[in-house]
């Protein structure tokens, strides 16, 4: 499938790009208005954009099916502050509940059940049971177009940061099972990031990793291993040499059963290595290698 912008309907065309570009975080923004007014909606075009100063920008769009533009954005311009609520799974309901288009002048946090907690710096309220609240002050909207679908840009600035201490390790880190996130998929889907969804990757080494290119041709046009196995054998700064101290019964079954099958040797091999690779043991999965070359 190829697709040109406006050759087929915004709608549609906004469904794929939610589908495509996900799990996106989401931005639970508090506003208030004017006449001190509370509103609370959800929005997953978001992220952060720096640290020095501390930049979020989450984008209210204007609607596709009649281009106005939403309630967030009103207050926005008529304050210029903002608080970012995070959402993790104890809350996902109730904000999506606040994500309907109620009238102008409706208190979300009534209305979806959420607990209001005065800010410290900005006039916005936080949701206490969020597990971090980020007040900001709002620096530029950037609106991009003047059609359904065109984003708002909101460029905040954090002044204040507030942390739920129960979502903190013994080091003081955020603990991602701990503050259980989710995020927002198509269509009505979320994601929660979470227990098994949660893996980690090394960072690339400082010391820079061979790469991929680097890596013996019998490993690296292997019909076993993975992108994902020759990415992590590519990431160490060199190849090791063979230790025989390494020689467990599986390896030596295999050297020793398929002599006379080179190609099955190989293919033994490198299956051992690959689940070794998919449990985090490198240096091993190097060693079931080698000692096959």
């Amino acid at each position: 499938m190829k697709i040109i912008p406006g050759e087929i309907k915004t709608a549609l065309f906004h469904s794929y790009l939610l589908g495509s570009i996900a799990p996106r975080p989401i931005c639970f923004a508090s506003t208030i208005d004017n006449n001190g007014v509370s509103n609370l909606s959800p929005f997953s075009f978001f992220n952060v954009f720096g640290s020095k100063p501390p930049i979020l920008i989450f984008s209210p769009a204007r609607r596709v099916r009649d281009n106005t533009i939403k309630h967030t954005l009103e207050n926005v311009y008529e304050t210029m502050e903002v608080v970012i609520n995070v959402v993790n799974y104890s809350i996902v309901q109730q904000m999506s509940l606040s994500s309907c288009e109620y009238p102008k002048g409706t208190d979300e946090f009534v209305k979806a059940g959420f607990t209001p907690v005065p800010s410290d710096i900005v006039k916005p309220m936080r949701v206490k049971e969020s597990p971090v609240q980020l007040e900001c002050k709002v620096l530029q909207v950037i609106e991009t177009g003047k059609e359904g679908g065109a984003a708002n840009l909101i460029i905040c600035e954090v002044v204040c940061m507030h942390i739920d201490d129960a979502v903190l390790d013994a080091q003081g880190r955020i603990d991602p099972n701990k503050i259980d996130l989710v995020a927002r998929m198509g269509a009505d889907y979320y994601c929660r990031a979470s227990g098994n969804a949660l893996f980690e990757v090394p960072k690339p080494n400082s010391d820079l990793g061979i790469g991929v290119d680097a890596l013996p041709e019998f490993i690296r046009h292997s019909h076993t291993l993975t992108g994902n196995n020759l990415g992590l054998l590519g990431n160490c700064t060199s190849i090791p040499v063979v230790s025989e101290q390494f020689y467990d019964d599986r390896l030596t079954f295999i050297l020793r059963s398929e002599t006379h099958d080179e190609n099955a040797k190989i293919t033994l091999l490198h299956q051992y290595a690959r689940e070794l690779l998919e449990a985090g043991k490198i240096n091993e999965a190097w060693q079931v290698l080698l000692a096959g070359s």
